[in-house]
C-alpha cells in the first residue's frame, strides 16, 4: 500500500511526457505503474488534464532572514515559493546581518528558517575577502555553493579581485566546491558611477550606462580565464543579455567547466519599463532592451544557459524610493519574483514559443538540482527521488496580481503581465503544501545540505 498515487497526470519526466500512474511512499517516488495495475494508496489525487512536473528548485533566493526581516522572511518568502512551484529554495548569504561567512552563521541561519518554511532549503555560503580560513568549515556544515561578488556589495559583503578569485577558485576545486560569481567590473563600475554623481546625473538612464552591457561581458570574461587557468569550475548568476551569453557558450565549446542561469525579468521585461515606471523595476545587472530580451530567449533554448533562476530580491517599498541625493542609484536594485517564476515562464516558453514542456523541467528543475549537487534527491520525477512535484494547469489564464501574492511585501515587477499556465497543487515529499489559494500543510520545510564530492582541504 502506498502512501501517494498521482492518477491521470502528464508526467514531465527526463525521458519524456508519461501517461501512468505515479506512487510516492515515505515521501520519495516510488515509482510509475500503468493504470491497469490497479496500485493501491492510501490517498488519491486526480491530475486529469494536468501536467505533473518536477517541484521548482530556485538556485538564487534572497529571503533576507536573518537581519532584514522587514523585507522578506522565510515564513512568507517560502509561502510564495510553494504557491508558484517551487519545492526547493537555494539561498543567498546576503542580504543578511551577520552574511554567512561562516560554519557557526550557516547554522544559525539554518535554525532560523526550520520550522518557517513551507519549502526545503539549501543555502549558499559567502565567498568574500576575510573568510578563506572559514570555506572548509563551511563545507563541512552544508553550504551549497559560495556566493561571490565582482564589484561593490556594500560593506558588509566584500568583493574579490581577480587574483583572489584565481585563489579561492583554486582552493575551492580540492572538495569540488562551486562558486556563483556576480559578474560586473568593479573599476568599470566604479569609475562610470563617481563620475555621474559628480555631475549631478542620476536618472535611471544614467543608471543603465554605468551598468553597461559591457562591464557585465568583462567580469564574465575575466571569471572565464580564470577557470581554464585553474581547472576548476563556475557559475555565472543572472546573465542579463545575448553578448554576455555567447561569451559563454564560446566557452563551453572550449571545454571550459561553466555553467550560467538567466532570469525571468532578463526575458519578460525590457529598460522601458524601468526607465517609465522607476524603481521597482530596478535590479542589478539591470533590465536590457528589447531586442536584447528576445535574443536571450534563443541561448535558453539551446543550453547556452542551464537555468533559470528568481534572483528573488526584496524589500520594503520605501526602499525603492528615488528622491534622495543619489536618485535612482540610490534606490534598492532587486526584483520579487520566486512566486511567479514557473508561470511566467511556462508561458513564454510553451504559449509564446512553443517549446516542450521538457525543457521547463530541466531548466527550472533538473539543471539546478544537477549543478548543485541535489541530484538524486532534487529535480526529477523519477524512483527513489523526493516526492516534489506541482499540478499545472495549462490552460488556466492568469494576471499577476499584487494581492495574490504571498511576499512580506506584497509588490513586484510582475504585477500587470498576464499568460497562461498555473502551477494549482504542490506538493513537497509527498505532501500537499499548497491547494488552489490555500496551505493545507505546514511548515515542513527542511534544510538541505550539500553532499561533499571530495575531500575538504585541512579536515
Amino acid at each position: 500500500m502506498f502512501d501517494l498515487l498521482v492518477k491521470n497526470g502528464k508526467f514531465i519526466t527526463p525521458a519524456g511526457i508519461v501517461h501512468k500512474d505515479m506512487a510516492v511512499a515515505d515521501g520519495k517516488i516510488a515509482g510509475f505503474f500503468e493504470p491497469k495495475d490497479k496500485a493501491g494508496a492510501k490517498k488519491i489525487v486526480d491530475a486529469r488534464n494536468l501536467f505533473v512536473l518536477p517541484g521548482v528548485v530556485d538556485e538564487h533566493t534572497h529571503l533576507d532572514e536573518p537581519g532584514y526581516a522587514d523585507w522578506e522572511d522565510f515564513y512568507h518568502g517560502s509561502r510564495a515559493a510553494a504557491k508558484g512551484g517551487v519545492t526547493t529554495i537555494l539561498d543567498m548569504p546576503l542580504n543578511n546581518i551577520p552574511p554567512v561567512t561562516s560554519a557557526v552563521r550557516l547554522k544559525k541561519k539554518a535554525a532560523i528558517a526550520s520550522g518557517k518554511s513551507y519549502v526545503d532549503f539549501a543555502l549558499w555560503g559567502a565567498l568574500i575577502r576575510t573568510n578563506r580560513d572559514d570555506l572548509t568549515d563551511l563545507a563541512e556544515a552544508g553550504a551549497i555553493a559560495y556566493k561571490c561578488f565582482m564589484c561593490d556589495a556594500g560593506s558588509e559583503y566584500t568583493d574579490l579581485n581577480l587574483d583572489e578569485i584565481e585563489d579561492r577558485l583554486s582552493y575551492l576545486k580540492t572538495w569540488h566546491g562551486l562558486a556563483g560569481f556576480h559578474c560586473e567590473d568593479y573599476q568599470m563600475l566604479k569609475d562610470a558611477e563617481e563620475a555621474c554623481l559628480k555631475q549631478g546625473k542620476t536618472s535611471r538612464q544614467d543608471y543603465l550606462n554605468v551598468h553597461s552591457v559591457e562591464s557585465e561581458k568583462k567580469a564574465v570574461t575575466d571569471i572565464i580565464r580564470i577557470v581554464q587557468k585553474t581547472g576548476s569550475k563556475a557559475h555565472i548568476c543572472h546573465v542579463s543579455h545575448p553578448d554576455v551569453a555567447e561569451v559563454i557558450a564560446e566557452a563551453k565549446k572550449d571545454g571550459i567547466s561553466v555553467t550560467a542561469e538567466t532570469c525571468p525579468q532578463y526575458l519578460l521585461l525590457n529598460e522601458q519599463d524601468y526607465l517609465k515606471r522607476g524603481g521597482i523595476f530596478k535590479c542589478s545587472p539591470p533590465l536590457r532592451s528589447e531586442d536584447a530580451r528576445e535574443k536571450l530567449w534563443q541561448y535558453v533554448a539551446d543550453g547556452t544557459l542551464d537555468s533559470v533562476a528568481s534572483d528573488h530580491s526584496p524589500c520594503t517599498l520605501e526602499r525603492k524610493d528615488e528622491s534622495g541625493p543619489k536618485g535612482a542609484f540610490g534606490a534598492w536594485g532587486g526584483l520579487s519574483g520566486v512566486q511567479t517564476t514557473l508561470q511566467g515562464f511556462w508561458n513564454l516558453a510553451v504559449e509564446e514559443h512553443e517549446a516542450s514542456p521538457l525543457l521547463v523541467a530541466k531548466v527550472l528543475a533538473e539543471n539546478p538540482a544537477k549543478i548543485f549537487g541535489l541530484w538524486g534527491r532534487k529535480g526529477a520525477l523519477l524512483p527513489g527521488f523526493d516526492a516534489d512535484f506541482v499540478l499545472l494547469d495549462a490552460g488556466r489564464s492568469w494576471e499577476i496580481k499584487a494581492s495574490q501574492l504571498e511576499y512580506l511585501n506584497k509588490f513586484s515587477a510582475f504585477a500587470g503581465l498576464k499568460g497562461k499556465g498555473l502551477p494549482v497543487e504542490t506538493y513537497l515529499r509527498g505532501r500537499c503544501i499548497y491547494k488552489d489559494g490555500a496551505f493545507p500543510e505546514g511548515p515542513w520545510g527542511r534544510f538541505v545540505p550539500a553532499k561533499l564530492s571530495g575531500t575538504v582541504e585541512g579536515q
